[in-house]
């Protein structure tokens, strides 16, 4: 955000925690479609030189069977892909592009709390490197502090949940199966994706649910992985995965949080401090570049930020102009956490096969959710109408060869069961906005003269 601002002429004062490369196991990847926003930005060439790897697509394994997602990039330029890589080294280079600009201030501090005068935010305070109380002043505040957020209570309604925990692994020269394909391995207890970070790095996160989460220190992690999780590892790269256990093993919570603004004059909210879907997918990069963009196109025409109530009322457009590729991302990948997780219901087993058999059908079935995943469709209606289609699948699978009373009842459980993992997740994205975005008033909101 800092680069785009900057590159429009304004002056930007950035303040960041730590000004150090950030050694995380989430942010590594952008969709194909964050890629093509990205070179709107004009930032393309911040994937170069950190050897990113080309993804064009993920491989879905369970019980021994394969489906292909590939992304359907046949309308696109050879070098549209989705791209995978080091988080610290992306964040690095995009920090160099802002300090190579000129009006740009970048310091290394903790902000504290925003100022705020009349329920407007004025600016904030913060603690520099040297451990001094300052205070920074600006006529619009972009909030972005991340996941763990302590300043977005005021600027929005978190509520935060967290369905499982990500267990990081990086292992060493080793390939997947398929060149620039990812891989997503539904297995019990913990599904678990794959994906190239460099040309000799794979990363491997292992999915494992809040309520039982081994501790790292004692050990117990490290025997859960080698005894329950490594079994289930395709023999390719089952050595490589037992000897990244003995290194350094990491954690993450997988935080989910609607979106739901609390619209402030002089502020905006940004990035996962404003809205987070489980990463099972990869897409929370691609959903936070498509907002920069956005955010760029609606302050473009502003020349003047100081009148804070008339801009926060024209930004209130930005929470409806995002919602067909944050919604589309957040609810697939919210809902397909929720399908490939481990389960003992077998009304979640039919929907898992379901699910796998109709990505394994190919064609404009599996192109359909392909699109929807990289980003490059971003339609909630066809997200809809592919789920709609996966619990028909599903229900006429449980009824041939002929229905019985008992195949009804497992295809009214599957049914019942798909209604409830997508209706909540389409509410709390907001239906109107979702599927009806130009009844929203918001929508048609103009630059303020």
């Amino acid at each position: 955000m800092k680069v785009i601002m900057l590159q429009d002429g304004r002056r930007v004062r950035v303040i960041e925690r730590d000004l150090k490369p950030p050694e995380r196991i989430a942010g590594e990847g952008l969709m194909p479609g964050g890629y093509l926003k990205l070179i709107e930005l004009g930032l393309e060439d911040c994937v170069d030189e950190i050897d990113a790897q080309r993804i064009l697509g993920y491989v879905l394994y369970k019980d021994g069977k394969d489906a292909t997602i590939a992304f359907p990039l046949e309308k696109f330029q050879p070098h549209v892909a989705g791209r995978n890589f080091h988080n610290g080294r992306f964040v690095q280079r995009l920090r160099d592009k802002a300090a190579s600009l000129h009006n740009v201030s970048l310091e290394q501090g903790t902000v504290t709390s925003l100022l705020e005068e009349n329920g407007t935010v004025k600016g904030v305070h913060y603690k520099n490197k040297s451990g001094e109380m300052l205070t920074a002043y600006a006529p619009l505040t972009i909030v972005c502090d991340g996941g763990f957020s302590n300043l977005r209570r005021s600027l929005c309604y978190p509520k935060v949940d967290i369905p499982s925990y990500f267990v990081g692994l990086i292992l060493n020269n080793c390939k997947l199966p398929h060149a620039n394909f990812g891989a997503l391995i539904v297995a019990d207890p913990s599904p678990m994706v794959l994906y190239p970070i460099s040309s000799t790095e794979m990363r491997c996160l292992v999915d494992v649910p809040s309520q039982n989460v081994p501790s790292v220190s004692n050990g117990e992690m490290a025997h859960y992985l080698k005894t329950l999780v490594a079994p289930k590892i395709p023999p390719e790269f089952h050595t490589a995965f037992v000897s990244a256990i003995e290194n350094n093993i990491k954690i993450m919570p997988n935080k989910v949080m609607a979106a739901a603004p609390n619209p402030t004059p002089g502020a905006l909210l940004m990035g996962d401090a404003f809205n987070m879907r489980h990463p099972i997918t990869g897409g929370g990069m691609t959903v936070a570049v498509s907002d920069v963009v956005l955010v760029r196109d609606l302050l473009r025409p502003l020349h003047n930020l100081h009148d804070a109530s008339a801009v926060c009322k024209y930004l209130e457009s930005f929470y409806t102009l995002r919602k067909p590729m944050a919604s589309t991302i957040n609810t697939l990948a919210n809902v397909l956490h929720k399908v490939f997780s481990a389960t003992s219901d077998p009304a979640m087993k039919d929907m898992q096969e379901a699910c796998f058999g109709y990505l394994r059908l190919g064609g404009i079935y599996a192109n359909g959710l392909s699109g929807l995943i990289s980003g490059l469709y971003p339609r909630p209606l066809s997200l809809a109408f592919h789920f709609l289609a996966i619990a028909t699948y599903g229900v006429g699978r449980l009824l041939l060869p002929f229905p019985s009373p008992k195949r009804i009842r497992s295809g009214a459980k599957l049914l019942w069961v798909a209604s409830s993992i997508l209706v909540p997740l389409i509410k709390s994205e907001g239906v109107r906005q979702m599927f009806f975005p130009l009844t929203v008033p918001a929508y048609y909101r103009t630059p303020p003269l």
